[in-house]
């Protein structure tokens, strides 16, 4: 019933990536997703560093839509949801999120990667969620 809505997303599918006790200068690939599809949201959340100084990569078909640090994030003052759709939280816990939703869904043909470059010392573990549809 829901593939006949207009408009509406068919087949969520939640990948996810995880690394641990990340090199410091080091980008690892946490989601790769052959096409074509949708990209919908994602959310990574870091452990450990302290200088914030984690890259997020969001490349769409060999585009790059998002390659933004932890800290740039916190610097412009995107602690917030937003029309921009990106946005980073730091919980009680000394974890930082960074989430990435867009007011309308990104396609891509061939390929959606998700990476991470770290340029911290101390990162314990970077777990990333991405929602991507058909």
């Amino acid at each position: 019933m829901a593939s006949s809505l207009i408009g509406a997303v068919v087949n969520p599918v939640r990948n996810q990536g995880l690394v641990n006790n990340v090199a410091v200068n080091s980008t690892k690939e946490l989601v790769k997703v052959k096409g074509p599809g949708l990209f919908l949201s994602a959310e990574i959340t870091k452990q450990g560093g302290n200088s914030d100084l984690t890259f997020i990569i969001l490349d769409i078909d060999g585009q790059n839509v998002v390659n933004i640090s932890v800290a740039a994030l916190f610097n412009q003052g995107l602690t917030s949801a937003n029309s921009y759709g990106i946005s980073v939280f730091r919980s009680g816990a000394a974890l930082e999120t960074v989430t990435i939703g867009f007011p309308y869904p990104l396609t891509f043909n061939k390929l959606l990667s998700l990476k991470v470059t770290v340029n911290e010392p101390g990162v314990v573990q970077i777990l990333a969620n991405v929602i991507t549809a058909s």
